[in-house]
């Protein structure tokens, strides 16, 4: 019974804000002490499709999907690396890796500035997926260090004696073998940059508009069935992501 009750109040705590933020999306005229809104409208979805926040959410999710796959061929061949180490240098590499994503973005953000103003792309999309691959790389770099430690290595090495150069390798052998893991990695990477402020403020310099910051300005403004609307945007990739994957788990081999 313990069990059952804290399953319950677990599914609670994660639906309600979703409930919530639904009610207020469509709500009008909701005033303390109502329970439920006086008056119903689509306004706010309507505003959606024909007002900048659709632009913003493509914008965002191009921002996501191109983090998404820089980062993952970035982060698969130094995840390898890095399971191939051993004793303290494995433990300075994950160091390393795994700094850009301790450290909090906004000091990441102003730490890449300079470099990104000296290169002119400050205020571009190129300069904010860039910015949004620093920490995603790092990420999925301990990501695929997992991954191929508990890969057998002499699979790898089989197929080098028999012949097989190192592309054929990786084609063939490598890439088959972690394909439903870098599936993985590509959702994990959309969902690092899809949410991303701090960086995409510092380095976008508000040119760069994205569907968090927003949903962040509707908050300041007290546009409340906005910004629920623009929120329960950005909980869609990631309950897709989610879906997808646990029906990537379900289905049968």
């Amino acid at each position: 019974m313990g069990r059952r009750l804290a399953i319950i109040a677990l599914a609670f705590s994660a639906v309600a804000p979703l409930l919530l933020l639904g009610l207020w999306s469509v709500g009008d005229q909701w005033f303390f002490p109502a329970l439920l809104p006086g008056r119903l409208t689509l306004e706010s979805w309507r505003h959606v499709i024909s007002s900048r926040l659709a632009i913003e959410a493509t914008v965002s999710g191009v921002v996501a999907l191109a983090t998404a796959a820089i980062a993952c061929a970035l982060a698969l061949p130094v995840g390898r690396a890095m399971a191939r180490l051993g004793g303290w240098r494995r433990r300075v590499a994950a160091a390393v890796a795994f700094l850009p994503v301790a450290a909090p973005p906004i000091a990441l953000g102003l730490g890449l500035q300079y470099a990104f103003a000296s290169l002119d792309l400050t205020g571009t999309i190129g300069g904010v997926i860039l910015a949004h691959v620093v920490p995603a790389t790092g990420f999925l770099a301990i990501y695929f260090a997992g991954v191929f430690t508990a890969l057998d290595p002499r699979i790898e090495d089989e197929a080098r004696s028999l012949g097989a150069t190192p592309l054929q390798v990786w084609r063939h052998i490598t890439i088959p073998i972690v394909k439903r893991q870098i599936g993985d990695a590509l959702a994990l990477g959309f969902l690092v940059s899809w949410a991303q402020v701090p960086l995409t403020l510092v380095i976008g310099g508000g040119v760069v508009r994205t569907l968090p910051l927003a949903v962040y300005d509707y908050v300041r403004a007290g546009e409340t069935r906005y910004a629920a609307t623009g929120a329960l945007l950005l909980t869609i990739p990631p309950m897709l992501a989610l879906l997808a994957a646990r029906r990537e788990r379900v289905a049968p081999l």
